[in-house]
């Protein structure tokens, strides 16, 4: 009788056994990007992917701030924050976000994609996002990956 394969955080190992990637975000759609990087963060490319264990990789983002928008968004798409007060709702378009925070909005995209827990408050802390192209990560050797 065949058993179904449940990874346990004890088989996982330590955070040497995972991967580091590097994705060079220039000229990449926001959406399709965002998608691809959290099946990574989540582990859904390995064999051994369990929903309720952290198996996914690190990933590196470099040019985050190069990042592409089809049609209109660059005026029209509008990010919300609400401070809690009466009156109290921000609004700030795409192109004045990515001025001021270049790698707000990837990291945003990819967060909403995460599971909403504590597991994917972890998957988020693998995704380092650099808005230009050199990142501080070369000791750990990261695959380029073309997404």
């Amino acid at each position: 009788m065949q058993r179904t394969f449940v990874a346990k955080n004890e088989e996982i190992g330590t955070e040497w056994n995972r991967e580091w990637f590097l994705v060079n975000a220039d000229g990449k759609r926001l959406g399709r990007l965002a998608s691809e990087i959290a099946v990574i963060l989540q582990g859904k490319h390995k064999p051994i992917y369990t929903p309720h264990v952290d198996t996914g990789d690190y990933i590196v983002v470099i040019n985050a701030e190069r990042i592409a928008l089809t049609g209109h968004k660059w005026d029209d798409k509008l990010y919300q924050r609400h401070s809690g007060y009466m009156g109290g709702l921000k609004e700030i378009s795409y192109r004045r976000l990515i001025e001021r925070r270049p790698t707000f909005p990837l990291r945003e995209a990819v967060r909403r994609m995460l599971p909403k827990s504590k597991l994917g408050r972890r998957m988020l802390r693998k995704l380092k996002l650099y808005a230009g192209p050199n990142h501080p990560h070369a000791a750990q050797n990261p695959t380029e990956l073309s997404l």
